[in-house]
């Protein structure tokens, strides 16, 4: 009889004890660590931005972030890694404006729409363009490209990491507001394409500061124009499509996180804290700053933000794509 009367009462302490965590849903996040998928192969923009910020976000989630590159179809294996993916913030993407909005326009992906499958977190930041050449190419500038490729598009090829990413899109924009056409060569992922450009396989890369620059530095491409308003510090002496007769072309990179839609706003805001710390870092803002990339304000960053991008964007590549024909649909 007293084994019996003890029992009960012996069940209900271990259920408060062990069950209390349960009952309340109090979990700290992270408890373990959190994967940043990448698109793309190692080597690339993305890759290197990723790798920045997984870095600077550690130390304030207290939880490594552990980048995982998920190449293959463009951006597009990568982006179905991350959409199908448990929305509880262990699983998050580093994405740009080729895979989280010109994609939905360029149909690569017809399963896919960013306005409704990803949980924005926050744009890191806006990166100019940068036009290069092989280092064993005879073209010295823009112009001298443009004419080669007006006279004899069919034989100048260019390099992408890609085809649904900004470094495939924007050599076939230019194409488009040129009037011709050249070849275009996708890879997987910008460093196997910037190899390429470096041994002479291909003659032209378009691609995202934070590779040109250090490729331009370090004599493995020639940088013949870069997008913006004006020149960049890093490469002084670099026109930009304005000056070299292209005024037309002026695409600025945005680079964002995000997690799969159904992501808990607790824990988005939880990311986003730890992704303003990381921009807060001294050391990770002058590394963005010396590949100039460049940090939005505070109101352009966030959740809302970025969600409001996306949807600008998918409605502007949709009618740059439908008049350049460039969709795959």
């Amino acid at each position: 009889m007293r084994r019996a009367k003890l029992r009960p009462a012996l069940l209900l302490g271990l259920a408060c004890l062990f069950g209390a965590p349960a009952a309340t849903g109090a979990e700290e996040f992270p408890s373990r660590p959190v994967t940043l998928i990448v698109p793309s192969a190692p080597g690339g923009t993305l890759d290197a931005l990723a790798r920045l910020m997984a870095q600077g976000m550690s130390a304030d989630l207290g939880r490594n972030v552990v980048v995982e590159n998920v190449s293959g179809a463009g951006s597009v294996v990568g982006t179905q890694r991350l959409v199908r993916s448990e929305p509880d913030g262990y699983t998050i993407g580093f994405g740009n404006m080729g895979s989280m909005a010109a994609a939905a326009a360029l149909g690569t992906d017809p399963t896919f729409d960013p306005r409704r499958d990803l949980a924005p977190i926050s744009i890191v930041a806006n990166v100019p363009m940068v036009l290069a050449v092989s280092p064993k190419s005879t073209v010295r500038n823009l112009g001298g490209l443009v004419d080669r490729i007006r006279a004899q598009g069919d034989t100048v090829t260019f390099g992408t990491p890609g085809t649904n990413t900004t470094g495939h899109l924007a050599p076939a924009y230019l194409f488009s507001l040129l009037g011709a056409k050249a070849m275009l060569v996708p890879y997987r992922g910008a460093g196997p394409a910037m190899s390429d450009l470096a041994a002479g396989t291909v003659e032209a890369v378009i691609d995202q500061t934070v590779t040109m620059i250090p490729a331009h530095l370090g004599g493995t491409a020639k940088a013949l124009a870069v997008t913006g308003k004006a020149r960049i510090p890093q490469l002084p002496d670099v026109p930009t499509f304005a000056e070299g007769g292209v005024p037309a072309f002026d695409m600025v990179i945005w680079n964002a996180i995000a997690g799969p839609r159904g992501l808990p706003e607790e824990r988005v805001g939880r990311l986003r804290a730890a992704i303003e710390a990381a921009l807060a870092n001294p050391a990770v803002a002058e590394r963005l700053a010396g590949l100039a990339a460049q940090v939005p304000p505070p109101a352009e960053r966030g959740p809302a933000a970025m969600r409001e991008r996306i949807a600008a964007d998918v409605a502007h590549w949709t009618r740059v794509v439908e008049q350049a024909g460039l969709a795959q649909r």
